[in-house]
């Protein structure tokens, strides 16, 4: 389903993935914004981005991100209405790692395509336990921002970036401590999200602890039956 394929009075797909840090969300965004042919806007790999080349807004995050907390709404709303502006959203937009907070939903009413009725919200679930192991064995790369998996997906050479022979870290994000903190406050702060958007977009919940592939295809059939 490419875009092509959107007849031209068909709503345009905007799309929010909801769900625990390491359900899966970013790398079934990714794939579907490849299948649609619209953009995915990651609010963590823009955050990382910023923080890598030490811009204003990466200095500001970076105690932030390194301690497992959230980042201020004020920040993270402004950072996605400029992003949403662009033109190559026009044709839809799928947004990973935003809204995190009650604040940040009701900023997105306000933005370009942010209108809560006209969005399809996808909430994927995933067992604690199991997202306490996905989210420990994480490796990123700094160079080029790749992400592995120490279990399910790891570097050819351990430790070392497949793309560009960098050495892979764990992000401090992904440490034990940080992740029993973005767990707890995930609970606190952006499960309440779940509720807030039932009630007024077209809303999904999806079982994220299968194989990737069995997700991916129960997600492509709501986005084409809904989108």
């Amino acid at each position: 389903m490419g875009a092509a394929d959107h007849a031209s009075n068909a709503p345009v797909p905007r799309i929010v993935f909801l769900g625990p840090p390491g359900a899966g969300k970013g790398t079934q965004a990714g794939r579907l914004a490849g299948e649609c042919g619209i953009v995915r806007i990651s609010t963590g790999d823009m955050l990382r981005d910023n923080i890598a080349k030490g811009t204003p807004l990466g200095q500001k995050a970076a105690p932030y991100i390194d301690r497992g907390d959230l980042v201020p709404d004020d920040l993270l709303i402004g950072m996605v209405g400029e992003r949403v502006r662009q033109k190559d959203c026009e044709a839809g937009f799928i947004l990973d790692g935003f809204p995190r907070t009650l604040r940040q939903a009701e900023g997105l009413e306000g933005m370009e395509g942010g209108d809560s009725g006209g969005l399809l919200v996808i909430n994927v679930e995933v067992p604690r336990e199991e997202l306490l192991r996905r989210l420990s064995g994480r490796r990123w790369c700094p160079t080029c921002q790749s992400t592995y998996h120490v279990y399910t997906n790891p570097p050819r050479e351990p430790g070392i970036c497949d793309r560009d022979g960098t050495r892979l870290i764990q992000r401090e994000d992904d440490k034990e401590s940080a992740v029993a903190h973005r767990l707890a406050e995930y609970d606190e702060r952006t499960r309440p999200l779940i509720e807030y958007f039932r009630g007024r977009s077209r809303f999904h919940t999806v079982n994220g602890h299968r194989p990737v592939e069995t997700v991916f295809a129960e997600l492509s059939g709501i986005v084409g039956a809904r989108a």
